[in-house]
């Protein structure tokens, strides 16, 4: 389904996205325009929300352009595997 180019392709793309991901938004002070929205309405997180385990691409104790990678190829992974899954139960 995947071929050896296109993975490769991904895994290269994974692997610079905290140029753009972590280093330039730090840099440009990037923030996504809906932090903006709750900022302006003093609206707090709430814990209840954010289900998920690798809140904003980072991992707990690691640099967070590590953890942005790892989140890359976990995700990559994902779509993949879903991706041969589906390709199982159509092709039946």
């Amino acid at each position: 389904m995947i071929q050896r180019k296109q993975l490769l392709l991904l895994s290269v793309l994974i692997v610079v996205s905290p140029v753009f991901g972590v280093w330039l938004a730090e840099a440009l002070n990037y923030a996504e325009p809906l932090d903006h929205v709750a900022e302006a309405l003093n609206l707090t997180e709430w814990e209840g929300l954010s289900w998920t385990p690798l809140k904003e691409y980072s991992i707990p104790g690691l640099p967070d352009w590590l953890g942005y990678i790892i989140s890359g190829f976990i995700g990559l992974a994902a779509i993949v595997a879903l991706g041969y899954v589906l390709k199982l139960y159509v092709s039946k």
